[in-house]
């Protein structure tokens, strides 16, 4: 956090409220729970002395929340004048997590992500250079639909921060043909984002993509009346075809056995066609193939056939993808333009971290609203420090280090580990003999660096006492050299 100027990017002028933010932060990667298990674990760390907030309780801590909501706006700013620039792309995608509780205005039920059924929950946006490093954070209610949250986000690039001139980047589910529409009107603002499968079903249904010419190549642009100004970009991965036709046809055959069990109960213990029918529709939604099924459902008995040609027709797009930008050829390649959108992944990283992996942003305890958007915003900071902790320990985590090759590999072709990254998973062990670690058991290794506070056997009570620090081990010096390496300017 030192290397980062952590606490200049919270406030330029030290104060209580920025020292317990910090001390948050820090407590947020370390263990994170709820503000007032916080105070009570932090108490035996060294983190009240680092930050001098020995006497700091949980009302300490939501009042230095408030003090960190009001300032959002000029952090991000902050933030975004570090890692983006003028004409730079920015990725952006939206994410919720659920809430415990009901008196939050925020809380609504919506597209659940966590799979927490009858979960109210809240949906967040996370805006992040093209390296994944987080820049700001937008909270919407939770039943917002992605795709309303992006212009507002484009707007808030331009206006909060001041950058006039830039590419977006998101899925296809968060830049669709409206926004697309909204976008357009922007002078200076391109997009990158992917069509929907019936778009490109209609593609290859008209000629506009003929599979022959796979044959050669993996990837090639066309251009279409329906989409002016616009290049797309048809890509084909060959071992996501047999990814995607195994998965199907094990959920076919899932439900077939499941369908089997209804038969044998059909004009049994099951009769009335509505009876049927309402069992039935339960197996087939289960595995979400009912498209792939003819139903003969009658009040004394029911049959189903796999229908083979439609399964055949979804069979004949497995693989396929087709990227989608108004970015002119001679700004972005073709292999540069798929190469961006995969950049979404460095997004969904960010997602898993601050929701599972680290940061256990959920669930969300908070009731007033002001509260939740800090809370988030808190999260997106400690990882902002995370993330630069994972950059700077790639040679003795399990990361690959290569990150520069990725922007030469085959664009369209399945992503592999460097020969560095599949020796490290695969043997456990560096060059140097030593283990790998992962960015947790790294962290809890750290943890044996040890503060004691002694006084001398038998001296008087009016002895002073002293500090002694634990010597790092190998492993613990060579993690604090590469911590080292943090720069807020990289």
């Amino acid at each position: 956090m030192r290397r980062l100027k952590f606490d200049s990017l919270l406030a330029s002028l030290p104060s209580r409220e920025r020292d317990i933010v910090c001390a948050m932060v820090t407590a947020q990667i370390l263990a994170p729970q709820s503000k007032l298990a916080m105070t009570r674990w932090w108490r035996t760390t060294t983190i009240p002395g680092v930050f001098e907030v020995y006497e700091a309780v949980e009302e300490d801590l939501y009042a230095s929340l408030d003090w960190l909501y009001e300032r959002q706006d000029r952090i991000e700013k902050k933030l975004a004048s570090r890692h983006l620039s003028e004409g730079g792309m920015v990725l952006y995608d939206l994410s919720s997590s659920y809430f415990e509780g009901k008196s939050c205005p925020l809380a609504a039920f919506g597209h659940n992500r966590d799979g927490k059924k009858g979960k109210l929950q809240v949906n967040y946006g996370l805006l992040t250079d093209t390296k994944g490093r987080p820049v700001a954070i937008s909270v919407f209610k939770g039943n917002m639909g992605d795709a309303k949250t992006l212009l507002s986000e484009v707007q808030n690039v331009r206006e909060k921060f001041g950058i006039k001139t830039l590419v977006m980047i998101g899925d296809r589910g968060m830049i669709g043909q409206k926004q697309i529409d909204g976008l357009k009107g922007l002078e200076g603002v391109g997009w990158i984002t992917a069509l929907k499968t019936g778009a490109i079903r209609g593609l290859v249904e008209q000629g506009h993509i003929q599979m022959g010419l796979f044959d050669e190549r993996n990837i090639f642009e066309l251009t279409h009346p329906d989409y002016p100004g616009e290049r797309l970009m048809a890509c084909r991965n060959p071992e996501l075809a047999k990814q995607r036709a195994w998965v199907r046809q094990s959920l076919i055959e899932a439900t077939k056995k499941e369908l089997d069990k209804v038969r044998r109960l059909a004009g049994k213990r099951l009769k009335g066609r509505d009876v049927i029918g309402v069992r039935v529709g339960k197996v087939v939604n289960k595995y979400k193939v009912a498209k792939h099924f003819d139903l003969d459902i009658r009040d004394d008995g029911f049959e189903y056939l796999v229908n083979e040609e439609r399964v055949a027709a979804e069979a004949a797009l497995d693989g396929i993808y087709v990227i989608r930008t108004s970015v002119p050829a001679d700004k972005l390649s073709t292999d540069d333009a798929v190469r961006s959108y995969k950049l979404l992944t460095q997004v969904e990283r960010a997602f898993r971290h601050i929701k599972t992996m680290g940061l256990h942003v959920r669930p969300i305890r908070h009731r007033l609203e002001e509260r939740v958007r800090a809370h988030l915003f808190l999260c997106m900071l400690a990882y902002y420090v995370m993330w630069n902790m994972i950059e700077a320990w790639r040679p003795i985590i399990f990361a690959d280090e290569e990150q520069e090759a990725k922007k030469r590999r085959d664009p369209v072709a399945p992503s592999k580990r460097s020969k560095t990254a599949e020796a490290k998973v695969s043997s456990k062990i560096l060059s140097d003999g030593t283990v790998v670690h992962s960015f947790d058991s790294l962290l809890h290794n750290m943890s044996g660096i040890v503060r004691n506070v002694c006084r001398r056997k038998n001296g008087d009570a009016k002895d002073a006492t002293f500090e002694i620090v634990t010597t790092p081990d190998p492993k613990q010096m060579q993690a604090l050299e590469l911590l080292e390496t943090i720069s807020c300017s990289q």
